[in-house]
């Protein structure tokens, strides 16, 4: 991840051409850069365990086929560049995410950001780590709890639900739509409270990991745990159980 981060990732940070990024969707990027990193990623990584497969974001862009087995066997998860279209607009925060998987549970994951060299590290059963010290999540300590909400991809009735819940039961914050930087700020104790509507495998089995092996919680919004190659919709993250909660109490039941 670092060799990925510091050959491709950043020399084309804030240098790319026009014809070098491209929409998959709407407000969906991709950039030169996320395919040369999907690449070099699945390379080192079939070196490393050659008996589990590849599902990268962009192979999958591709071949919609491959993500159909994510929850199947031992697989290798690859985020090339999370936060694509910060990236392709030369800002911050983006990240490399990469998982291992067996049968839809993550065994171990790990979160990168090129630009200040941190990496998170968990694996299951192990705690998590950043840049190799153990790390617990801890809450924010603010009079109402801060909460990150990914809405974009609700529908309009969902997001003013939502919305009109969240008022005055937490502070709203800007979502940095870059999960491997929002992972981190639960942790970290920056955010307590994170809500996810789409809950692709790249973005978050990592991070749903190591979240919870610091001791906060991310689960369904049932309360199950979330599985790779489990395609449903919504997921709440939260610095700890007790917040995880008041977050599910309020928000959505």
């Amino acid at each position: 991840m670092r060799q990925v981060g510091r050959d491709i990732v950043m020399p084309r940070y804030r240098n790319l051409a026009a014809h070098e990024i491209s929409e998959k969707a709407a407000d969906d990027f991709v950039t030169i850069a996320d395919k040369e990193s999907e690449l070099r990623l699945a390379a080192g990584l079939a070196a490393i365990l050659p008996e589990a497969s590849i599902i990268g974001e962009e192979a999958c862009a591709a071949d919609p086929a491959i993500l159909e087995r994510a929850g199947n066997g031992l697989n290798w998860i690859i985020d090339p560049i999370d936060g694509t279209g910060n990236f392709a607009a030369g800002k911050p925060p983006f990240g490399i995410m990469i998982a291992l998987a067996d049968a839809g549970t993550t065994l171990a994951g790990w979160i990168f950001d090129p630009l200040t060299s941190r990496l998170c590290h968990a694996a299951l059963g192990g705690g998590s780590r950043i840049d190799g010290e153990p790390v617990q999540a801890r809450e924010s300590g603010a009079d109402l709890p801060v909460a990150a909400l990914a809405v974009y991809f609700m529908t309009p009735e969902e997001r003013a639900d939502i919305q009109s819940r969240s008022t005055d039961k937490f502070t709203l914050v800007d979502i940095p739509r870059c999960a491997a930087e929002q992972y981190p700020r639960l942790v970290l104790g920056q955010n307590d409270i994170s809500v996810f509507s789409r809950t692709l495998p790249w973005d978050h089995a990592a991070g749903t990991l190591f979240l919870n092996e610091a001791g906060g919680l991310c689960r369904r919004l049932d309360g199950s745990s979330y599985q790779v190659g489990d395609q449903r919709p919504g997921l709440l993250g939260a610095s700890s159980p007790r917040l995880w909660d008041v977050a599910a109490e309020t928000l959505f039941r």
